[in-house]
């Protein structure tokens, strides 16, 4: 799907969600992660008529994510990790504790709550959630291309459920024009506006939400944070990572992007569920967390070597550098 970051915005299938447009010209947007060449769709009016029409379609698309099967399975899945992951350790903050147990009371009903608002109404659990955090990298032109705004209402629609505050929730994608920073900042997110190159240290819990980005972005996010600290506060929602270790010769995998490689026995896993109507959408997408106990069963050697990743050899980054 279509990314600055190593994604390309893939043509919808046929059986997409409902509400996506079915006219339209198409532009090339480069090669796929697959090698196929397919289109990113516009809109009328040039890049997406103005940033009205552009929060009109993203609140369309979270009222259809949140009344399907796909999103109650999605949530859950999200649910059990992030309670696995803050759970550990020997002291679970307090702020957490209200986290889990808000999470767990949470309505899977449609909100009447617009998605460009935060939820405040008095029927709805309200808790601090400082200690949580989130950070999206390759979302895309969510203003052209169809896969992106659904994958952005679904952050949308996650940061609502988990009631992270907007402005703890961080966002960049070299591909975004000026009318989409203009309607991130309207919506309250955070816009990075310097490529990190996925190099974005953490210090408390925090879920990343990256999905369909190239294997560099992984890999220099997890050196950024290569501690068992450091790891153990973190939650990738992105490509399988067991699916990169399939996919690539494990000679490349440890030439290229080392530090996947080191971390693939400290991981735990869920896949997202499949479904039919937004495969396009979130296909090969997991969600990864590292326990402290697998953790600390890794080999010391793991731990020493933490030099920066150079790619020198690398035919096919897939992401865009500073």
């Amino acid at each position: 799907t279509g990314r600055g970051q190593g994604q390309r915005c893939a043509r919808p299938a046929p059986s997409g969600p409902a509400g996506m447009e079915q006219a339209g010209p198409w532009r090339c947007a480069g090669r796929l992660r697959r090698g196929r060449a397919r289109g990113q769709r516009t809109m009328p009016g040039g890049e997406a008529g103005h940033g009205g029409a552009v929060q009109r379609r993203l609140r369309e698309a979270r009222e259809e994510l949140l009344s399907s099967p796909f999103w109650a399975c999605s949530q859950r899945a999200i649910q059990e990790s992030l309670s696995k992951c803050l759970e550990q350790g020997e002291e679970t903050p307090g702020s957490m504790s209200e986290v889990l147990c808000s999470f767990e009371n949470l309505q899977l009903e449609p909100s009447q709550q617009s998605v460009m608002k935060p939820s405040s109404h008095s029927g709805e659990p309200v808790f601090k959630s400082s200690h949580l955090r989130c950070v999206c990298y390759g979302i895309g032109s969510f203003s052209s291309c169809v896969i992106s705004r659904y994958q952005l209402a679904f952050l949308l629609l996650l940061l609502e459920k988990l009631q992270i505050p907007k402005s703890q929730c961080y966002i960049f994608d070299p591909l975004f024009s000026e009318l989409e920073i203009g309607v991130l900042n309207d919506l309250g997110v955070t816009v990075i506006l310097e490529n990190e190159e996925g190099k974005h240290h953490i210090h408390e819990v925090t879920i990343f939400y990256m999905i369909h980005c190239g294997k560099a972005l992984y890999n220099n996010l997890l050196w950024s944070n290569w501690s068992i600290d450091a790891l153990s506060k973190m939650i990738i929602i992105g490509n399988s990572f067991k699916g990169i270790e399939e996919r690539l010769l494990a000679r490349i995998l440890e030439r290229d992007y080392l530090y996947i490689a080191k971390v693939l026995k400290g991981t735990e896993e869920a896949a997202f569920p499949v479904h039919p109507q937004y495969m396009d959408i979130f296909n090969d997408t997991s969600i990864h967390w590292f326990p402290l106990q697998k953790l600390k069963e890794l080999p010391p050697e793991a731990w020493q070597f933490q030099e920066e990743p150079v790619y020198q050899e690398c035919d096919d980054l897939e992401i865009i550098r500073k």
